[in-house]
């Protein structure tokens, strides 16, 4: 049976989907972008920036379900312009210091809301 996972420490959906899914001990997490989770609004800066913040909310969204950035499997990765693979890079590895999750990163058309990056997760969960 699926249990749907919300919290108020990463933003609110802004569609029709959860902010992560558990069933069993695996949970999905949906992309998080860039979103402050107070006001809803995109956070203004570079690629840095709003990397930092993407995964702050993807962290947040894993605590929720059970699951940490340790028992990460699996992330996909979305970039506006893969000329920022190399400072998108350099913040997500703070998050992932040991044993990093199997990852695709890909450079797509345009992201929601106009932001630079999205990444979602499948990590085990307690």
């Amino acid at each position: 049976m699926k249990e749907i996972i919300n919290t108020t420490e990463s933003p609110a959906a802004i569609g029709p989907y959860s902010q992560a899914v558990k069933h069993g001990n695996m949970l999905f997490t949906s992309g998080q972008i860039p979103l402050d989770p107070v006001s809803g609004e995109v956070v203004d800066g570079d690629i840095t920036v709003q990397t930092t913040r993407v995964m702050d909310n993807l962290v947040a969204v894993l605590k929720a379900g059970g699951a940490s950035v340790d028992s990460v499997v699996k992330t996909t990765c979305f970039l506006d312009n893969m000329a920022d693979f190399a400072a998108f890079n350099a913040v997500y590895a703070k998050y992932f210091t040991d044993k990093a999750p199997a990852r695709s990163c890909v450079a797509v058309d345009k992201l929601p809301k106009g932001v630079l990056v999205e990444v979602e997760a499948i990590a085990i969960a307690q």
